[in-house]
């Protein structure tokens, strides 16, 4: 019971928000139609508002045409494409990197283990207002060591690119992935690994075949906290 009360406490703005949406009038509150169900007191006004901003010509007749120039031109058209791209090559990124870390670091003969875990977790730790500016400073330095990735043919800037975003986005959901992944592979049983070997497979087939399908509910869980 307490649970849902809670529930409902955090959800309660939106259940409030959602039927204002669908306001006829330029009011920030229920009208007296709304509240008596009238439809002429409801409108997708503002939905066809968002839809159309930004668009060359948002008047024109609703066809094929029109379609193409709100995918083209409407910015929240371009806003929720640039969050997919972003969000799913980020997610890859961090996946991946996180993965790999986690595994370099369970390993008992990594040297200065502790030191780099601190690191490579520190942007849950460092407040993000604060990793944030170092990455648009770094991003922006015309001659960072990763500026040949940019625009310009010497030294580049990844500021304000797609490639800059997804790094600093795979920067932040990293550490996310090496704890889950290392709390998995707290459990693994070393023993499967040289006994692979032992029968002949390589370290790629290892991993793949052996190391991979057990520690992918932790890789999975990172991933689902990055979403």
């Amino acid at each position: 019971m307490l649970c849902g009360l809670i529930f409902f406490f955090l959800i309660a703005p939106i259940v409030v928000v959602i039927p204002l949406s669908f306001n006829a009038e330029p009011y920030f509150t229920f009208t007296d139609k709304m509240l008596s169900l009238d439809p002429e007191g409801y409108s997708m006004r503002w939905y066809d508002t968002l839809l159309t901003f930004g668009m060359t010509n948002p008047d024109a007749p609703r066809g094929w045409s029109w379609w193409v120039d709100a995918w083209q031109n409407a910015k929240w058209v371009n806003a929720a494409k640039s969050s997919i791209i972003i969000g799913v090559f980020s997610t890859i990124v961090a996946t991946v990197l996180g993965t790999l870390a986690a595994l370099g670091l369970s390993r008992p003969e990594m040297p200065f283990r502790r030191i780099i875990m601190a690191v490579l977790i520190s942007p849950m730790i460092v407040p993000i207002i604060i990793t944030a500016t170092g990455m648009f400073f770094f991003y922006s330095n015309p001659c960072a060591p990763l500026g040949w990735i940019g625009l310009e043919p010497s030294c580049g800037k990844l500021a304000g690119t797609y490639l800059g975003v997804i790094l600093a986005h795979a920067t932040l959901g990293i550490p996310f992935v090496i704890i889950t992944v290392t709390a998995t592979l707290i459990g693994f049983d070393q023993s499967l690994n040289r006994a692979a070997a032992s029968l002949g497979a390589n370290p790629r087939v290892t991993f793949f075949r052996v190391t991979m399908p057990l520690i992918l509910p932790g890789v999975i869980s990172g991933r689902s906290l990055l979403s």
